[in-house]
């Protein structure tokens, strides 16, 4: 069920039509017996467009040439990125956060990282694609571009899984292949982005349905393994009220 200021929410008053990915998250939201409570109706609706705009950032991310490459030899534009030793990318002074995660998508074969930097420039990019560019450079002065401990403070909650009885577009979850090959660690796991309908992207995989994602990991096994690869049943996503919150302070002060 969903409730704004305390009351229940009837969905089907909303003007969202038929068929779109906000009515499909609409009818989970509405139809599941958990709460999901928001302050106000713009709190709701500024979720579902980021949603929305994960999903569209992870299709980009899939039709462009960014390669996979474990850490030790990732590549970026180092006209806006500087590599550190451990493959990791960190923002260079004077640049513009939003230039440098807009030129990931705009010069994709200069750049080459493994999964979860994948999924971190997939919310890094929804947030250009619906904050004024000053209001995203404001909020981004500085980024790094590697594993959940290097991720942003306000992008924290990305890196958290927990349990959830629904999933969303633009959760991101995660394929772990307890029985992986040592001498191929790259496919210890897959992490992913829910897109929606049935399908989730995952950098060095593309889009798949999860059977699909699974027997790729399972051909990735020591020998005799006796554990196959798994969707866990957890999810992380973004802290939506907060970023709905700042992207108000935004727009009063524009």
């Amino acid at each position: 069920m969903i409730l704004v200021d305390n009351r229940l929410l009837d969905a089907s008053a909303l003007d969202y039509p038929e068929g779109s990915m906000e009515r499909s998250m609409l009818n989970t939201l509405s139809s599941s017996p958990e709460r999901y409570t928001y302050d106000s109706l713009n709190q709701l609706k500024f979720e579902l467009r980021m949603r929305k705009e994960i999903v569209a950032a992870a299709n980009a991310l899939n039709r462009s040439n960014l390669s996979f490459e474990v850490f030790r030899d990732s590549r970026c534009n180092p006209t806006y990125w500087r590599r550190r030793g451990d493959g990791g990318f960190e923002l260079k002074p004077g640049v513009r956060a939003s230039d440098a995660i807009r030129d990931i998508y705009r010069n994709s074969s200069r750049y080459g990282t493994e999964c979860a930097t994948a999924m971190q420039i997939i919310y890094y990019k929804a947030l250009v694609e619906i904050f004024p560019e000053d209001a995203f450079n404001r909020m981004f002065p500085n980024i790094t571009l590697m594993n959940w401990h290097d991720i942003a403070p306000q992008l924290r909650e990305v890196g958290m899984m927990h349990r959830k009885r629904d999933y969303l577009p633009g959760d991101r979850r995660y394929f772990p292949n307890p029985d992986v090959d040592p001498e191929t660690p790259e496919w210890q796991g897959e992490n992913v982005i829910v897109m929606g309908d049935g399908t989730y992207y995952g950098h060095g995989m593309g889009r798949h349905r999860p059977d699909a994602i699974i027997r790729a990991l399972n051909e990735n096994r020591r020998r005799h393994a006796t554990r196959e690869a798994y969707l866990m049943d957890s999810a992380a996503e973004p802290d939506f009220k907060r970023f709905s919150n700042l992207y108000d302070q935004a727009a009063g002060g524009a």
